[in-house]
């Protein structure tokens, strides 16, 4: 069913259309397959180059074994087919990117590789041969996925931060590797940090793990010092010449509001995030040479909208700080796009909405690594179209790297990963989600426009139509169904574009407009 061999982009000759051993390898199926990378080969989609108006290129990755497989088609002037039509003159949101987070155990994880290895998973994820990742958070201090507890001021009573210091997970780990992924992208990345929780000396519980939040009230020392905090972080981070996009008002504020929660949080109700804004971290960051960097508030389940938005942002106190809406995926399915994200696009139009965590194996049911898991695959398209659809802006993948136990975590809160590490033999796997990724990140430039598409007739096909900065089109087309889906996009200015969706596919069609 999934053969040993492969016809790709080796990384190590990205030019060449040749045979390599980069191995889609059925025995770690659970439907599908991964593809197996070392120092020396890997497969690799290489950098992309749009044939002349009249023709046009094709990107297959499915469940029976394809993974990118590039093909060129020619324009038609007529067809039968199920019709997807283009509507440019339907603008949208511009897109800002795609990524994944620089965790502490994805850091262990890269950096149990051999340095050729390491290179490899880097250049997958960052170089121009590779998916062209842009974006990563950062996560602030420890989290669960970190083998121990600790926070920049762990000193109790510090409230100057006078003891304030980065980990060595930041300077021996992190900070190395993000210099390292950014030396191989050919544009800037764009960092954005997140944190977990407050010292414990500032916290109602004192301690960093379960349900507490910080103490006193908005304008008080405790909450001055932790947006100082976030300050120092990014003061931190400069010295080691790192500047950051983004930041986040804190990861999952209604964690830390529940009853023995197991690893680390800081709970913030929507009033308490407003005005710790208004009084606190936005002063301070206006008042620093951080104003520019934007602020994302929420960065927790969308069905917390649009009522967490309504409350922050109807104050205009604090709104003035703000620029866009984080979200996670974890309870999508119980939020519909058009009640959350819609509802809070069309009340707060100027603000972004923009993806920050996503991972798949984190429920009990279904948990931890499936290596080749293709409904995995398809959960994550079918998710990141649902939520372009919906305004937004870009989607962030949860750890780069996890170990085959989807570890270290030291809460043993193990889900799956992108990439899976093997470092016993010194290789890596690319899971299914890998290239459920690689069609958006490699192909939805910085900048791209979402533009409206109309369909024909009732078909089982997700799509979503993009015009990127220069004027070429992308379509994004998931088939979760078990049937093959013949289908012609049609665009006014170059005519039909006949393809066909594969069952249980991913497809990106490119093509020049003029």
């Amino acid at each position: 069913k999934f053969p040993f061999w492969s016809y790709e982009f080796c990384s190590e000759k990205p030019a060449l259309y040749i045979k390599h051993t980069c191995r889609c390898a059925s025995m770690f199926s659970q439907s599908s397959v991964v593809c197996e990378c070392n120092a020396t080969h890997c497969d690799s989609v290489g950098r992309v180059t749009l044939p002349a108006v009249g023709h046009y290129l094709s990107f297959l990755s499915s469940e029976a074994g394809s993974r990118l497989h590039r093909e060129q088609g020619q324009v038609q002037r007529n067809s039968t087919a199920l019709r997807i039509t283009l509507v440019p003159e339907q603008k949208y949101q511009h897109i800002k990117g795609f990524g994944g987070a620089m965790t502490d155990s994805a850091a262990i994880n890269i950096l149990s590789l051999s340095a050729g290895a390491q290179d490899q998973l880097l250049r997958q994820y960052f170089s121009p041969e590779g998916i062209e990742y842009n974006v990563v958070r950062v996560p602030m201090a420890s989290c669960d996925f970190s083998t121990r507890l600790y926070t920049y001021a762990d000193s109790p009573g510090d409230y100057g931060l006078l003891n304030f210091s980065l980990a060595e997970e930041d300077t021996h780990m992190k900070i190395p590797l993000l210099h390292r992924a950014q030396a191989l992208s050919a544009r800037p990345l764009s960092l954005f940090a997140s944190a977990w929780t407050a010292p414990s000396w500032l916290k109602t519980n004192g301690a960093l793990i379960g349900k507490g939040s910080l103490k006193g009230q908005p304008g008080d020392k405790e909450y001055k010092t932790w947006a100082q905090y976030y300050i120092r972080f990014l003061e931190e981070y400069e010295k080691h010449n790192l500047s950051f996009w983004g930041l986040t008002t804190g990861n999952e504020p209604t964690a830390g509001e529940l009853t023995n929660y197991s690893f680390q949080a800081l709970g913030f109700r929507p009033e308490q995030q407003r005005d710790w804004i208004a009084m606190d971290l936005g002063p301070a960051l206006h008042s620093s040479r951080y104003a520019k960097t934007r602020l994302m508030i929420l960065d927790d389940q969308r069905l917390l909208l649009p009522y967490w938005a309504k409350v922050v942002l109807s104050d205009t106190h604090a709104a003035r700080y703000v620029h866009g809406i984080g979200l996670h995926w974890y309870l999508d399915h119980v939020a519909p796009a058009k009640i959350t994200l819609g509802t809070t696009h069309d009340l707060y139009p100027e603000y972004f909405l923009f993806g920050t965590e996503a991972c798949s194996g984190w429920t009990s049911f279904d948990r931890g690594v499936q290596l080749g898991s293709w409904k995995r695959a398809e959960d994550y398209a079918s998710d990141i179209i649902e939520d372009l659809n919906n305004h937004v802006t870009g989607w962030t993948d949860w750890n780069l790297a996890l170990d085959q136990g989807g570890g270290p975590n030291w809460v043993k809160n193990f889900v799956d990963s992108t990439i899976i590490v093997d470092h016993s033999r010194d290789v890596f796997y690319k899971q299914p989600t890998f290239y459920s990724m690689a069609h958006f990140s490699k192909f939805l430039w910085e900048g791209s426009q979402r533009v409206g598409v109309s369909t024909s007739g009732h078909s089982a096909l997700e799509s979503s139509a993009f015009i990127r900065p220069d004027g070429s089109a992308a379509l994004i087309v998931l088939n979760r169904s078990d049937a093959e889906v013949p289908f012609e996009v049609w665009d006014q200015t170059v005519g039909f574009l006949p393809s066909s969706a594969p069952p249980h596919s991913i497809l990106t069609l490119l093509w020049n407009r003029s």
